[in-house]
């Protein structure tokens, strides 16, 4: 029996573009999954949209208009968008103890702290300055759960210092582990370290002049460079900064972002030559981007909620990392 299902209008009146505002939200939304519920019930997102020439997007059906920031093509918001990397969330076994080593030794603060007793979970923010402008972490401990398995997919974080000795000599004198001495980059005239934290995540200290954005870098490995970038590229709007081939060790990277590198937070990709899987493990969570087009999650969720259906997953990339 065919359905007789017919999405009202009230159900798409959002908020008008005036009472919106210009400060950034963050999504978590599996866009694929909302697209193809629009076509699944005979449903075209460009119905609901159209485009204006303030560049934001406005929902509409049988001619009635509600003012929204959206886009007319669904996929077209990640080239208008303003976009950054908001923070990187992965799992902890000792919240109290990971927390003492980033504020003592990597000189991040707590920003905020929240405990979720029904889900049985705490989460702790930390970073070098508002979240609204600066790269985070986010800590998830959760209850009865001490060890995770880090896998050989997630590579690092990166962290700009000024002075990579004292850091160094810090971490050391706290009991934290050194799993690189300082040294100079090969080809280069730079000096980065490695450490590692209580959880076994590692760190690179990279020595610089002081950064407006410290927490500068999350490196991830993948199996198919190429198609990652392009991934990179049309899903989130991140541009190609630059790549490096090192064929002394087997390896090539990939750095994208939403600026320059010196100045915020990117993603490097490296592609280790012939390796064609990776194990993630089950510490390393997702990293998430922050947006102010929210139209088309805001209406596949309505929608999703009066067909009864599950709400999206999180947006998997090809190498099956979290975003």
């Amino acid at each position: 029996m065919a359905s007789s299902f017919r999405p009202s209008i009230s159900s798409f009146m959002l908020p008008s573009l005036s009472s919106c505002n210009p400060s950034q939200k963050f999504s978590l939304f599996h866009l694929g999954s909302g697209i193809r519920r629009f076509h699944n019930f005979g449903l075209k997102p460009s119905k609901f949209l159209r485009h204006d020439d303030d560049n934001c997007m406005r929902a509409k059906a049988s001619g009635n208009t509600s003012s929204i920031a959206a886009p007319e093509n669904a996929l077209d918001w990640v080239k208008h968008d303003k976009r950054k990397m908001l923070h990187v969330v992965y799992r902890v076994g000792d919240l109290d103890k990971t927390i003492k080593f980033y504020t003592e030794c990597l000189g991040m603060k707590v920003l905020r702290q929240r405990d979720m007793q029904e889900q049985r979970h705490t989460n702790a923010f930390l970073g070098y300055g508002p979240e609204d402008a600066h790269f985070a972490v986010e800590l998830t401990y959760n209850y009865g759960i001490d060890k995770y398995d880090i896998g050989d997919g997630f590579g690092h974080f990166g962290l700009a210092v000024d002075d990579i000795s004292r850091i160094v000599e810090l971490v050391r004198a706290k009991g934290g582990k050194i799993t690189r001495e300082p040294m100079l980059v090969k080809g280069g005239n730079s000096v980065n370290a490695f450490i590692e934290d209580p959880d076994g995540y590692q760190f690179e200290l990279l020595e610089r002049a002081p950064s407006p954005e410290p927490l500068c870098k999350v490196m991830l490995r993948v199996c198919d460079l190429d198609r990652s970038i392009k991934f990179y590229e049309k899903a989130f709007g991140m541009e190609l900064l630059r790549t490096q081939d090192y064929p002394e060790s087997k390896k090539t990277i990939a750095i994208l972002g939403y600026g320059p590198e010196e100045k915020s937070t990117v993603l490097e990709l490296t592609y280790n030559y012939g390796v064609t899987k990776y194990d993630k493990g089950d510490a390393y969570a997702q990293f998430l981007y922050v947006h102010r087009l929210q139209l088309l999650q805001m209406m596949c969720t309505k929608l999703a909620k009066q067909l009864n259906l599950q709400e999206g997953r999180l947006l998997g990339n090809l190498d099956q990392y979290l975003t």
